[in-house]
């Protein structure tokens, strides 16, 4: 009776246009499969919609995930899922997370849980029926919002209230619910980044920052993907006028010396970022002619992809012995062995860094836009036929000499000039 009771007066109003919203994504996502696998499992057994995509919903954003809660333990929730013949994997199924799978659309369904012990990074968690209790160990009141598949609310902490309000509010205490998991004090700046709409609480901040040390047990996984969601354009952006946020940024990241470059951006600038992904933005913020990029390697594990990416715009920006950087010669160089991605990245590069628009740079990129990469007209086997040069390292030798004069000629060489090549 106390639940049923609890449940009652804690549950929103079915406010029309939440509702309209909510029911549109449970038909549009077919979440409904999952909800009807779920809730018919047995009397008692309930799913909702928890988090990220109520909160985006109320804020009138594109919701791109979905998040699930379940007052089932997780072996019974695959249980559930496999009477519905619903495809899923145990994603972390000791901390009560399963993945259900349709359509190549991911769903993740985590167990109602409460916390039994916590060190800052991870936590002991005992599965419960009690979605108070839930919502209790979450970390933002806009973060614990429930809804059932019609778009009845369950906001035990008036969370729906904050991000109408544009506040920021912990659920419980502050300090505790830092010390549990130091990420929070990321994620407190990328949810203060995209939804305040009030100036940070200065009795927050301390807290944030008595507590920013423990931030070096988290491991650099959690702190790149943390970071990842917040190196936005439009968070970068509101940074130029958050000092409080950016200074806590750098305490964490002080790799990131260029923080302020967004500020100021004309509307063409602006346009081309919002193009661009993590790496490109990142690059913008840690590259500055010195060691510092490696420096950034060395502490978070990006791919060697996205290292290369990086450090290919970081070396040019390096090379001190050609005075002219932004040549056509030049930029062919790079086109030809690392090809048009790295030619975009550093014309782009220019663009954003610079101060004035420059004509060259703008010529240059429209040059490069529609270049197709080249291909050598001339092999090894050619050398070897034509002009009867004998299988060796002489035929490496001669090939990079003509290579190199190809380039230089803007990927055109003729006979005489292959002639005199060999010939010499």
């Amino acid at each position: 009776m106390i639940k049923f009771l609890d449940k009652f007066f804690l549950q929103s109003n079915n406010l029309n246009y939440l509702s309209k919203s909510i029911k549109e994504l449970t038909k549009n996502s077919e979440a409904y499969k999952i909800f009807d696998a779920v809730n018919s499992y047995s009397e008692k057994s309930e799913i909702r919609y928890v988090g990220g995509c109520i909160r985006k919903i109320i804020n009138n954003e594109k919701v791109d995930d979905i998040d699930l809660a379940s007052n089932l333990e997780p072996q019974q929730v695959c249980e559930a899922l496999k009477k519905k013949n619903i495809s899923y994997f145990e994603t972390g199924i000791e901390h009560g997370t399963i993945t259900a799978i349709i359509n190549k659309k991911k769903f993740e369904i985590t167990s109602l849980r409460k916390d039994i012990s916590t060190d800052g990074r991870h936590a002991i968690v005992k599965f419960t029926d009690n979605w108070k209790e839930d919502a209790l160990r979450r970390d933002f009141t806009i973060n614990s919002i429930y809804s059932d598949r019609d778009g009845n609310l369950f906001d035990p902490f008036n969370g729906k209230r904050d991000i109408e309000n544009g506040i920021i509010n912990f659920v419980g205490d502050a300090d505790k619910r830092i010390k549990e998991d130091y990420l929070r004090i990321l994620r407190y700046i990328r949810f203060f980044l995209n939804y305040s709409k009030k100036p940070h609480n200065l009795e927050l901040i301390r807290k944030l920052k008595i507590n920013i040390d423990g931030v070096s047990k988290l491991s650099k996984e959690r702190l790149l993907m943390e970071l990842k969601k917040i190196i936005r354009l439009e968070s970068l952006e509101k940074l130029n006028n958050d000092n409080i946020s950016a200074d806590l940024i750098l305490i964490i990241f002080p790799e990131l010396k260029n923080i302020k470059v967004f500020s100021k951006l004309n509307q063409s600038k602006k346009d081309l970022l919002k193009q661009k992904n993590f790496i490109f933005l990142i690059s913008l913020l840690i590259i500055d002619k010195t060691d510092n990029t490696e420096y950034f390697f060395y502490r978070f594990n990006l791919s060697k992809k996205d290292q290369k990416r990086i450090s290919i715009i970081d070396n040019f920006y390096k090379d001190t012995k050609n005075k002219s950087l932004f040549t056509e010669t030049n930029l062919n160089r790079i086109f030809y062995y690392h090809g048009k991605q790295a030619i975009n990245d550093i014309l782009h590069f220019e663009i954003i860094m610079s101060q004035k628009s420059n004509k060259k740079i703008i010529d240059l990129n429209k040059i490069f836009l529609n270049k197709m990469h080249p291909v050598i007209p001339i092999s090894a086997e050619v050398l070897m036929k034509k002009y009867k040069i004998p299988e060796g390292k002489q035929i490496g030798k001669k090939l990079r000499m003509i290579e190199e004069k190809w380039i230089e000629n803007n990927f055109q060489i003729s006979d005489t000039q292959v002639e005199n090549i060999v010939n010499s």
